[in-house]
């Protein structure tokens, strides 16, 4: 007889483990808090505007290859891949732009026209990066992270020893490179990982590998058809689907979960029960205080990565000079990190970035019309209120119409604004964060929150509060951990 497998949650991580489940001959009921798939991926349309409401790089595009693939299909079988050259734009400043093109070749020009001689050490720094990629593809990132042990052999050591773990990414981007510019297009990947570049270790170089050699692309009719694609795949293999299902009571006997509880009144009998949604909740609200492996101290000591503040805007007109991504880096960088990793305020002269996708694709916005995604990182559970973010939309606009030329405030047709109260109302996502736990080497492997629960022997965890970490890849990759250890398991 198949188990029955509840997976709460349909970001990726939770539609990446149904997936493989269904795959591996279980019963898949997927339960989602809100109306539509996805989790932080949705996609939302207002006034002929399609917003993409999360993610919007898209990088690492061997892993979504390997995840399709694992069910005999291909990414080409449900949407179509761009590859952007310029891969994206980084303003220093108003007569100050840099435009990282996709070839590797005019890559090596353009640091050359930065600093004489910086190409020779991009050469080696690129390969030190790719080493650490497939080093960390092959050996570290698929492992379910139990136990230190699973890293006690001889090929894992040896990597380990070449991944940097000890030393910061500013001290090995700052080995190599002096001129700033590139110091900041180096270090800029971590800014998002939890930690500044001088406590982030040099392992995370492997992000500049999957920057610059495996390049930015985009999904033809955005972010979303990532999740259209992988509930396409869910449905095929049999997975069913309740949304505006919120689980509410996970309830067990012993050490088994028996029973899962949503807010439809729908009362699920449950085998093994994978959990997609914010681990914390899971742990601290939905289950009894005797099933939980930590308590509100251990959360509470827990180091976040960023929460944001969003801004969805529909622009009359289109811009005369952006690219597909921006980032504004007219700011003061190490301050800004500062800001949302040390001191935990609001940022006095934040960095920002600006999506604009319809320069892609002319199908998310009306005619004549400009799609844009602006977004500012900050510290997670920060005060909330629209005064706030009123005042950073005012000073964004005035950083747009001094760097670009562009004043977009009286062609504003669509806004929208998300910050911490609505990623917590959303998701229920711990202290607002928007990408997770942060990835310190204190919380690399086997000293995140584990995926198998201690206290019940059918419940898992998945995504970015778990092993590997916070972006669309670790969760694919997560989800698919999860489900070979229920297999495992259940076997």
């Amino acid at each position: 007889m198949s188990p029955k497998v509840v997976v709460i949650g349909s970001g990726f991580a939770g539609l990446s483990a149904a997936c493989c489940l269904a795959k591996d001959g279980c019963s898949v009921t997927v339960l989602e808090k809100n109306a539509t798939p996805g989790g932080r991926a949705r996609q939302f349309e207002a006034d002929g505007f399609k917003f993409d409401m999360g993610p919007s790089w898209y990088w690492m595009p061997d892993v979504f290859e390997q995840f399709f693939n694992h069910f005999g299909k291909k990414t080409s079988d449900y949407y179509n891949l761009i590859r952007l050259d310029p891969s994206y734009r980084i303003y220093f400043g108003k007569e100050d732009v840099m435009d990282l093109p996709a070839n590797l070749e005019d890559l090596y020009a353009l640091f050359e026209s930065y600093e004489p001689g910086s190409s020779a050490h991009l050469k080696k720094f690129l390969a030190d990066a790719q080493y650490k990629y497939e080093a960390g593809m092959q050996e570290f990132v698929f492992k379910p992270a139990h136990s230190p042990l699973e890293y006690f052999h001889w090929k894992i050591m040896k990597a380990g020893m070449r991944l940097q773990l000890l030393k910061s990414l500013s001290s090995e981007v700052n080995a190599h490179f002096k001129d700033s510019r590139l110091v900041r297009l180096l270090e800029f990947p971590v800014l998002f990982l939890g930690a500044t570049p001088e406590k982030t270790p040099a392992m995370y170089s492997m992000m500049n590998y999957a920057d610059m050699v495996l390049g930015t692309w985009y999904p033809e009719g955005g972010m979303i058809q990532i999740v259209n694609a992988m509930v396409s795949l869910a449905k095929e293999l049999g997975v069913h689907f309740e949304f505006d299902a919120e689980v509410t009571k996970i309830e067990a006997e012993a050490r088994q979960v028996t029973h899962v509880i949503t807010s439809k009144g729908m009362k699920i009998e449950a085998d093994i029960v994978v959990g997609g949604a914010d681990y914390h909740h899971l742990e601290q609200k939905v289950l009894d205080k005797p099933f939980r492996q930590y308590d509100e101290a251990y959360w509470s000591s827990r180091v976040m990565a960023p929460s944001s503040l969003v801004f969805y805007l529909g622009i009359k007109g289109r811009m005369k000079d952006v690219l597909h991504h921006n980032l504004f880096f007219d700011a003061d960088f190490k301050i800004h990190s500062e800001e949302i990793y040390t001191s935990k305020r609001w940022p006095t002269d934040p960095l920002f970035y600006m999506s604009a996708p319809s320069v892609t694709d002319d199908t998310i916005a009306p005619d004549g019309h400009e799609n844009l995604f602006i977004l500012i990182p900050i510290a997670p559970d920060l005060e909330d209120t629209e005064a706030i973010r009123e005042h950073y939309f005012s000073r964004v606009l005035e950083r747009i119409k001094m760097i670009t030329g562009e004043d977009i405030q009286d062609r504003i047709v669509y806004k929208r604004s998300y910050c911490v109260k609505d990623f917590k109302a959303d998701y229920h996502s711990f202290q607002g964060n928007a990408y997770g736990l942060a990835n310190t080497l204190r919380q690399t492997a086997f000293m995140k929150p584990k995926m198998k629960s201690r206290k019940l022997d059918n419940l898992y965890f998945t995504g970015q509060l778990t092993v590997p970490g916070p972006g669309i890849p670790p969760a694919l990759i997560s989800g698919q951990i999860v489900a070979r250890e229920v297999m495992k398991n259940y076997a």
